[in-house]
């Protein structure tokens, strides 16, 4: 049977390599419009990093850990609400598995609906139009396409001094196959990776020490809910050794891992995690071959269309670099495949949304008050402290807060930042304000449901305007 060809001559329309959100999204775009498609993975299951090592099994953990761990009910029922010593690994990542599982099933459905054709292997670039995939098994296959979409993640950084085995030391990508819970853990990046899983484990009553060379976690967040987030995750145990460059990391005769630091101080520990940035996965895709511009993090330089200096090849999701999110990449792909096909995208012009699923969560979207600062823009802030509104008292988190910036002259809304329980669906009340311009009065106006955790908006808003009436 003679193989089916596009209308283009090639065998796709459009090959994306790299089957994560961008991918996806680029694929399924593509595939709307009537193009003949195929996504290129080297993975036997589909989803990418973000359903099969990142944000989805992370995620679902944390979940896990929240409602295991009694957690959520630490203010109510007391911190021995659990018994934390009764949780294994295995009790956490059941979760995870089950979700994982849906997610891909559901992605396969969405590519078989659309007829995306999947083929596993890895893609490299033989000449402008042609890839060469080589399966597991070593068997090569040729393909053509009109269009390409590179969407081929990042996988984590791993310093080459450091003697990673995925037993004792551990990269972001392993780490939830550990066996069993440590009493202690070291985890070297105070990042949002490096964050994420150090709250996590020390819910957990495991003994955590965060390092990392910044003076304070999250750099680019705001300071006060840093400040929060930091007191918060002390109170849980854990060690912030921030300021501090780690010298070596390695595993000794009994089993303790041994983590130097250039300053002389020793920590041991059962385990590690190294959570030191993420790098472009785009070795070895013959990119270089056809003058793709690659920057020495492996990242792919595109224009506001996520077009790369070939005007075939687009690249989309975390091989762009920043912001690198799940959400952001699926837009990504979907805009880099309408540019693709000449289809007028219309972007109205939304702040992007941030989350960190840290204990306690972290969400923010628009300026912060350093960056207002500097832009020298008056603003004035309206707080909200959860233990103030009837349903932080319900759900016993009395030390969430939500923070407004907003101009101090007609008071609109520049920048939401907060920190609890929700905080990452609660931002979108924020970002659909800033979006459309709207100020302080729509809010102290608004009713919300009674007892909610949106009620901070209204609290948050009349605290604000009575200090501009003060």
């Amino acid at each position: 049977m003679a193989k089916q060809r596009s209308a283009s001559g090639y065998d796709f329309d459009l090959l994306v390599i790299g089957c994560g959100p961008a991918g996806q999204r680029a694929a399924v775009q593509a595939a709307k419009i009537r193009k003949r498609v195929a996504i290129v993975d080297e993975r036997e299951v589909v989803g990418g990093v973000c359903v099969n090592t990142g944000t989805i099994p992370s995620k679902s953990f944390k979940e896990a850990v929240v409602y295991l761990s009694g957690y959520r009910q630490r203010n109510i029922y007391g911190a021995g609400y659990r018994v934390k010593n009764e949780i294994q690994m295995s009790d956490l990542t059941f979760r995870c598995n089950r979700i994982m599982q849906t997610e891909i099933e559901v992605i396969k459905a969405q590519l078989q609906r659309n007829h995306v054709e999947v083929i596993n292997g890895h893609a490299r670039f033989v000449d402008e139009h042609t890839v060469e995939i080589v399966s597991a098994l070593g068997m090569s296959t040729i393909r053509t396409a009109e269009k390409f979409v590179v969407a081929v993640g990042a996988r984590p950084h791993r310093p080459t001094h450091i003697a990673f085995d995925g037993v004792k030391i551990f990269d972001s990508d392993d780490i939830l196959k550990m066996q069993e819970l440590p009493r202690r853990m070291t985890v070297v990046g105070g990042g949002v990776i490096g964050t994420e899983y150090g709250s996590m484990f020390a819910a957990l009553g495991v003994d955590v020490t965060i390092v990392d060379a910044r003076k304070r976690l999250l750099g680019f967040c705001d300071e006060e809910i840093i400040e929060c987030l930091q007191y918060q995750m002390r109170s849980m145990g854990v060690t912030l050794r921030l300021g501090e460059e780690v010298k070596n990391c390695s595993v000794r005769a009994d089993g303790q891992v041994v983590t130097e630091l250039k300053s002389g101080k020793v920590i041991v520990s059962d385990v590690a995690l190294f959570s030191a940035g993420r790098q472009s996965a785009t070795d070895d895709l013959g990119l270089e071959s056809l003058g793709v511009h690659i920057d020495e993090r492996g990242r792919l330089n595109v224009n506001e269309h996520f077009q790369t200096n070939r005007d075939h090849v687009y690249a989309a999701g975390d091989v762009v670099g920043f912001p690198a999110l799940a959400s952001t990449s699926g837009q990504q792909g979907r805009i880099a495949a309408c540019h693709a096909f000449g289809i007028t995208d219309r972007r109205i012009d939304v702040p992007l949304p941030y989350g960190i699923y840290s204990i306690p969560e972290i969400s923010y979207v628009g300026f912060n008050e350093a960056e207002l600062t500097e832009k020298g823009i008056p603003y004035e802030v309206g707080m909200a402290w959860y233990r103030e509104i009837a349903r932080g008292l319900i759900i016993g988190d009395e030390n969430g807060m939500l923070k407004i910036l907003f101009h101090r002259e007609d008071q609109r809304v520049l920048g939401v930042h907060i920190i609890g329980e929700s905080s990452t669906e609660l931002i979108h009340i924020g970002q659909a304000v800033i979006a459309l311009g709207g100020g302080l009065n729509y809010l102290m106006d608004a009713v919300f449901n009674y007892p909610t955790l949106a009620e901070c908006y209204k609290v948050a808003a009349f605290d604000g305007y009575n200090k501009l009436r003060a």
